[in-house]
């Protein structure tokens, strides 16, 4: 039997890629074809990554022009919980589990510190976006020390040079939430 590993709000599926190219049984839970608020988990999940959307947590739309937006916070804890409460159901047969936001954002309130931060470039990505990751996970391995020259801040107006194979396909917000596959590679060495 294939390791099934659920990718929770996964988007691309750029996080799971690894395991699906390792031949997990990998199954990206997220819109249109599947609501993580009524999803069912199947019996024996390997591991679960989980992304909710940032948005209702984010400090970025203060920064792009949108200053007198308010957090809908019920609304994104809405889909944490539902994350969480997917993650619960599994843990009898997990190994591991990850939930990723910004680490600037503000769900730290209610998650507490994050067991990891990170940005792409120390996974050898060519941007810098610093992001947390909660849950029950071995560290990935950092393979970059030093912070290159010439490495910029991810913003929605050089995602087009960053992921030109998804830029036509995908929208700015989609874009943005890729997972670096430096780190998703990494990741993915930590937690077989």
């Amino acid at each position: 039997m294939r390791k099934i590993i659920l990718d929770l709000c996964g988007g691309t599926g750029s996080w799971s890629k690894p395991y699906q190219e390792a031949g997990y049984d990998v199954r990206v839970v997220t819109l249109p074809d599947y609501d993580i608020r009524d999803y069912i988990p199947p019996e024996n999940v390997y591991g679960v990554l989980a992304a909710p959307p940032c948005e209702e947590f984010s400090s970025a739309k203060h920064f792009h022009g949108k200053g007198n937006y308010k957090h809908d916070y019920i609304k994104g804890l809405e889909i944490v919980s539902a994350c969480m409460r997917i993650i619960l159901t599994c843990r009898r047969t997990l190994k591991f589990w990850a939930l990723e936001n910004p680490a600037t954002g503000s769900l730290k309130k209610w998650l507490g510190e994050p067991d990891f931060i990170f940005t792409p470039w120390e996974f050898g990505d060519n941007y810098q976006k610093v992001t947390a990751l909660w849950g029950d996970f071995t560290l990935p391995n950092k393979t970059v020390s030093k912070k290159p020259a010439g490495i910029k801040k991810f913003s929605m107006l050089k995602s087009k040079e960053i992921f030109p194979e998804y830029y036509g396909i995908y929208s700015r917000q989609v874009r943005r939430a890729i997972t670096p596959q430096g780190f998703a590679q990494a990741f993915f060495e930590a937690n077989k």
